[in-house]
């Protein structure tokens, strides 16, 4: 079995937006299925299907759940099916729970795939949180087991937030995020065919108020194997967002039980730094906790609230996609895109991709540096179609504005094979990214959605 892609700093999106996207379209914000559909790119080796209108969530089989309407939608408890005692394997605290269960219908893949990333958006004050779970189904005809791919809570006062090692059936592996098939080297061998997604709603028992959950789905891919990728002709405009910059560096020491300090936040910093792009701030009282004197606090804020109890880092890319849908009116998913002429689609309708790569110190001119795995957030091109990115990994803020040749960030970003310094080959994340945006985008944004195949 081998691990499908680096996870130490990597994290990118995808875009709840996508959520509320399709719904603002639709009259009444009915399902998508109502509208038509724009015409998918030909080619694509990802498949993107995410629950989040009303006619989503009625739909699926409900128990002790249901569908609540207004202008975003979401999953609700109405009457719990049960009670369950939960021990949390990292405070070693046991408490008594209520719960009601949400199983999506069953999703046939556009694409045979062979890795899962799940997404979700969702609301969980004090004494709440949810259980996310994957099953798929294989081309040969045979059903996985239900994978645990996330016990999830905006807070860590109750639970500690999770992914769930050690799940495989000896087909496909659980790796912190990502549901990926052991063996899928052969073309035309074993793959995910679709899946289901179970959400389980936890509240303390008699608690009048419980989670919601607004969006949840996954993006599956078919991960090719190649350790180069075309470069992509670019569009010829300049074209820059003015996205905070904020630099990990700064924060190198601090809060080392969070992924061993700032020097390993590329993840919750880049997460940051779209945030506040759309305008959300964290509230003060979310910021006391953070020693007064470190600068840009709320950096220390995101990683403790990505922060993975089980993966013990702040790069799990499912909880920082949920971070971001934390904010009012924000949405978040992982995805992939094909080409940085879809990340330029993205870009120039206001929407900056926090992008997962990887390379040595001599495959991108200026960096500086070398990882096996960093996110830094793309938030524009030159005229000449170099990417403009705002790069975590400076050493202040004022530098992280970063100038990166587009053939070589183009082929770190999306290959999936590359050799490391010591000669031995290791993984890409294959155009991994996470897309945040307004949980009712404008229809400029939506079309792109489309264009690039995050919205049907």
């Amino acid at each position: 079995m081998t691990a499908p892609t680096p996870r130490r700093a990597v994290l990118v999106a995808a875009l709840a937006v996508a959520t509320a996207a399709t719904a603002a379209a639709v009259p009444g914000g009915g399902s998508p299925a109502a509208a038509a559909p724009a015409p998918r790119a030909q080619g694509r080796s990802v498949d993107n299907r995410f629950w989040f209108s009303y006619g989503h969530w009625r739909a699926g089989t409900h128990q002790g759940t249901a569908a609540a309407a207004g202008t975003r939608p979401g999953l609700e408890i109405r009457t719990p099916v049960g009670r369950t005692e939960y021990a949390d394997p990292h405070t070693g605290r046991k408490s008594t729970w209520e719960y009601a269960t949400w199983t999506s219908p069953l999703h046939r893949s556009t694409v045979p795939a062979t890795e899962a990333v799940p997404s979700w958006n969702a609301r969980t004050p004090a004494g709440t949180w949810i259980q996310v779970e994957l099953c798929a189904t294989y081309t040969d005809g045979a059903t996985g087991p239900w994978y645990v791919m996330g016990r999830w809570a905006s807070g860590d006062t109750d639970i500690r937030r999770t992914s769930v090692d050690g799940q495989t059936d000896g087909r496909s592996t659980v790796w912190t995020d990502t549901l990926a098939v052991d063996a899928p080297a052969a073309a035309g061998g074993l793959r995910i065919a679709g899946w289901r997604m179970r959400l389980t709603l936890h509240r303390r028992p008699g608690a009048a108020d419980g989670p919601t959950v607004w969006l949840a789905g996954a993006m599956a891919s078919d991960v090719p194997d190649r350790f180069t990728v075309p470069a992509s002709r670019p569009s010829g405009t300049a074209h820059e967002l003015k996205v905070p910059r904020y630099s990990q560096q700064i924060h190198t020491g601090r809060y080392p039980e969070y992924d061993n300090g700032g020097e390993a936040w590329c993840s919750p910093t880049s997460s940051q730094m779209v945030i506040e792009y759309f305008g959300r701030k964290a509230e003060p009282a979310a910021l006391a906790w953070v020693d007064p004197s470190y600068t840009d606090p709320q950096v220390c804020h995101a990683a403790r609230s990505t922060y993975d109890a089980a993966y013990k880092g702040c790069g799990n890319w499912s909880f920082n996609a949920a971070y971001a849908a934390t904010y009012s009116g924000l949405a978040g998913v992982v995805t992939r895109l094909a080409s940085l002429t879809d990340l330029e689609t993205v870009v120039r309708a206001g929407i900056p991709a926090i992008t997962s790569t990887s390379f040595r110190a001599d495959e991108l001119t200026g960096a500086g540096y070398g990882t096996a795995g960093h996110l830094m957030t793309v938030v524009g091109f030159t005229a000449a179609g170099d990417v403009v990115a705002n790069d975590p990994h400076a050493q202040d803020n004022p530098s992280v504005r970063r100038v990166y040749k587009r053939a070589e960030w183009e082929n770190i970003w999306l290959r999936t094979k590359r050799t490391a310094a010591a000669g031995k080959t290791a993984s890409g994340s294959g155009g991994v990214c996470y897309l945040y945006g307004p949980a009712l985008p404008s229809p400029r944004q939506i079309l792109a959605l489309r264009t690039v195949g995050v919205l049907l």
